[in-house]
């Protein structure tokens, strides 16, 4: 079994080994190239406070950008015995370097090499999040300005209300995905500050240079007070959470929609054949099994906010192991949203639109306020005209003209789809990823 790094004149049992690592050793696999980048920073930083020799961080860096070209093609192996990601990088560089490896830890402890980990692979994730957000947004708008003059009935209360359109329709979900980036945004920014320095979360008396290590790792700003960065453990996982629910909350309701709006007693819409399933018994069934289980997975992503919460929510300042446990529920998280935006934007590219839903009498009388507008517009007082329209619905007099006029902005006929996307392409533009792919890039290659 191999040393821990926090090992001295005992060791643990299996059984508690087993139970205190948990998954660390199979989720730490996700987190290499981050502890392997922050390393290369950390050093970087030590050898400018003295702590490193020239030499000895050129055959440090070197050695990390091998593990990091490792980590980087999958190949990064947790050896059994190892705690965790930070003991097996450790661990590889003593054996090619001997007591030199055991030297990048100065300045550094574990809390914080977590917390910057966990930092970098977030924003990472979250960089793919806004890409496939953004190619589901560009695909609803396409499709809204596609079907912008087919109309579909609007509901309340699950009930025929008025006219709707599938521009409308397309659109709403799509302009919903403006509001979820602004989520995102706020949670990149929180998520793009750098904690390392903070050490067990009180500093360190070494001069450590904070201010190098955040450019390095193209950070905005660091966490300032090194209480507060441990005190972001749990609450950064907290904050992305709650932007990871906000998408998955448009994609559940877009999902719930188009099972509905497939189903034969609606028959508004039709799946890709290659997106449902059949019935072991009934032939004629075409299942809506892959938005079925996108509104689950949504469903269940919706709740990690509270799950993070309440994993953390009743610990005082400091660092507790409890913390580990939510890099169980937080982690795998990002994969699951990710599967439900490849999948919607698969089907909402390839769905098709019943363009004659109107030929259907039962829809007749989603146009009855249109007609009382009508009247109210050639002079009838608006209750005299609303009145007259009911009665002659109860007598069966009722005849819909099945043209719409609507004008205004965001209604049938002015989707306004063109503010909706310069609204997305503002929110983009605002992340500057280039700034941190520039930095990761220098760290990787040892330019600049």
């Amino acid at each position: 079994m191999a040393t821990k790094l926090w090992e001295k004149n005992f060791s643990m049992t299996e059984e508690i080994e087993r139970f205190t690592v948990g998954r660390d050793r199979e989720l730490d696999l996700l987190l290499a190239e981050s502890d392997v980048l922050g390393s290369m920073a950390h050093i970087t930083m030590l050898e400018s406070i003295g702590l490193l020799t020239a030499d000895e961080l050129q055959a440090l860096l070197a050695e990390l950008r091998q593990i990091l070209a490792t980590a980087r093609a999958g190949q990064f192996v947790i050896e059994e015995g190892v705690e965790d990601v930070h003991s097996q990088v450790e661990l590889m560089l003593t054996r090619r370097l001997g007591d030199m490896g055991k030297k990048i830890h100065s300045g550094r402890s574990r809390n914080d090499q977590v917390l910057l980990d966990l930092k970098l692979w977030t924003r990472r994730q979250l960089r793919q999040v806004v890409q496939m957000v953004q190619t589901l947004f560009t695909e609803l708008v396409r499709q809204s300005e596609r079907y912008r003059e087919v109309l579909m009935p609007g509901y309340t209360h699950l009930q025929v209300a008025m006219p709707s359109s599938f521009g409308l329709w397309f659109g709403a979900h799509a302009e919903s995905l403006c509001d979820d980036m602004l989520f995102l945004q706020a949670a990149y920014r929180m998520v793009n500050r750098n904690p390392l320095g903070s050490a067990a979360g009180y500093g360190s008396s070494f001069p450590l240079d904070r201010t190098m290590t955040t450019r390095l790792l193209g950070f905005d700003s660091m966490d300032y007070n090194v209480v507060y960065a441990q005190m972001g453990r749990g609450k950064m996982e907290r904050n992305v959470a709650f932007a990871l629910a906000s998408v998955a909350a448009t994609i559940s309701k877009l999902a719930f929609d188009a099972c509905m709006f497939s189903s034969q007693n609606f028959g508004f819409v039709r799946l890709p054949n290659e997106c449902t399933t059949g019935s072991s018994i009934m032939p004629h069934k075409k299942n809506p099994d892959v938005f079925e289980l996108t509104r689950a997975k949504c469903n269940k992503l919706q709740a990690l906010p509270q799950q993070v919460t309440l994993i953390m929510n009743n610990l005082p300042t400091g660092y507790f192991r409890d913390l580990q446990i939510i890099k169980e529920v937080f982690l795998p998280a990002f994969a699951e949203l990710t599967d439900c935006l490849q999948m919607s934007t698969y089907i909402i590219g390839r769905i098709e639109v019943n363009e004659h839903i109107l030929d259907d009498p039962r829809y007749d009388l989603m146009f009855s306020v249109e007609e009382v507008n009508r009247l109210t517009a050639a002079g009838m007082p608006f209750r005299d005209a609303y009145r007259k329209v009911g009665l002659d619905i109860e007598a069966g007099r009722f005849q819909p003209v099945k043209q719409v006029h609507h004008t205004h902005e965001g209604s049938i006929g002015n989707l306004c789809n063109d503010r909706i996307t310069a609204l997305m392409d503002s929110l983009l533009e605002q992340f500057h990823f280039e700034q941190v792919e520039e930095a990761e890039r220098q760290l990787a290659e040892g330019a600049g």
